[in-house]
């Protein structure tokens, strides 16, 4: 079973794959990783996220390239530290991540990512379209570091809506929808992260102790999902995740369960430019958008879900938080793919 502090030696597996390397450069590199090289055949072992970052590390230095050489050009040490140093020079996240994405486009000949915004949505593509598709780890890879950063630079976890990829998908997802999301889409016709766009105006208030702070504990920072502990917004909203939108509780019931007055609860929230009206509004939107991404859900289907009392509310909500019509939206996610969504 993936595990937020584990990683699957098929992981492993994979990262050493185009290396190059013998048996012979292997096994020390696995042994001073503190990975058991007896366990790279077994198929459920696994090994501790500290474990794989420092796999990481001593596989880039030997090889020269932060890729794992799993790109015809190599990603060369310190490409990690360029990027994110270079991102914390600019004004917004969204100029900070067109950044990233400039600098990796440049070095890496089949990862050129566009972004494009679309009604509070942000679009990542990757331009690749050689055949065979890249394979699924090195994309991983590839969103791994830039969402990794990208989260960083908002000083938040940014909820990934949908990952499409153009390969097959692999033997085991388990431990790509516990970095990434559940909602991973392989044979695709094009590779693409999409998100909600709140987090892309934000200013950039990373200092260069923040920067080395990042890089000392990188990259077992960006193997599992973000978490800003002293955000107390950031955990209203992961409990509104884990309860149906029905059972959310009202502001003074909230208030007692986290064992303060409402007051104080608006005033925590307050401090951090929040109110629980609208970290409700980013988790349904969230599950909303989730939810358009399958398209045998009618829109019915999904209001009813989200605890809407009829379709038209959910349409009105949904125009209030986008900008958009459900309809457009829909079109958006599934129109390239050449899916018909369950009309109403």
């Amino acid at each position: 079973m993936a595990q937020r502090d584990s990683i699957s030696m098929q992981m492993v597996r994979e990262a050493l794959l185009q290396s190059g390397l013998s048996s012979a450069e292997v096994v020390p590199m696995l042994t001073s990783a503190g990975v058991d090289p007896q366990q790279l055949q077994q198929i459920d072992a696994r090994v501790s996220a500290r474990a794989y970052a420092r796999l990481w590390r001593l596989l880039a230095r030997r090889l020269d390239d932060e890729f794992f050489a799993m790109d015809p050009r190599p990603l060369r040490s310190g490409s990690l530290a360029f990027i994110c140093r270079g991102a914390i020079a600019q004004p917004t996240v969204a100029h900070g991540l067109e950044s990233m994405l400039t600098f990796l486009s440049l070095m890496l000949d089949r990862f050129a990512a566009r972004l494009t915004r679309h009604q509070g949505l942000v679009e990542i593509v990757i331009h690749d379209v050689a055949a065979p598709p890249v394979r699924a780890f090195a994309c991983f890879t590839f969103w791994m570091i830039v969402h990794g950063v990208l989260c960083w630079l908002a000083g938040r976890r940014i909820p990934i809506l949908t990952l499409d990829l153009r390969s097959a998908a692999p033997d085991d997802c388990g431990d790509y929808q516990v970095m990434f999301s559940e909602h991973l889409r392989f044979a695709q016709p094009r590779t693409r992260m999409m998100f909600a766009d709140e987090c892309l105006d934000l200013p950039i208030r990373r200092s260069e102790a923040d920067l080395q702070r990042f890089l000392a504990r990188a990259p077992g920072n960006i193997l599992v999902k973000y978490r800003d502990p002293d955000s107390f917004a950031q955990r209203v909203k992961a409990q509104l995740r884990a309860q149906a939108p029905a059972l959310w509780p009202e502001t003074d019931t909230l208030a007692q369960q986290w064992c303060m007055s409402p007051a104080t609860l608006r005033r925590r929230l307050a401090d951090e430019e929040q109110t629980y009206q609208r970290l409700k509004d980013t988790v349904r939107k969230e599950l909303a958008v989730a939810a358009m991404a399958d398209a045998r859900l009618s829109f019915a289907d999904i209001a009813q879900t989200l605890g809407f009392a009829d379709t038209s509310s959910f349409y009105k909500a949904f125009r209030k938080w986008s900008g958009a019509n459900p309809g457009q939206y829909r079109q958006l996610i599934l129109g390239a793919n050449g899916q018909t969504a369950q009309a109403d």
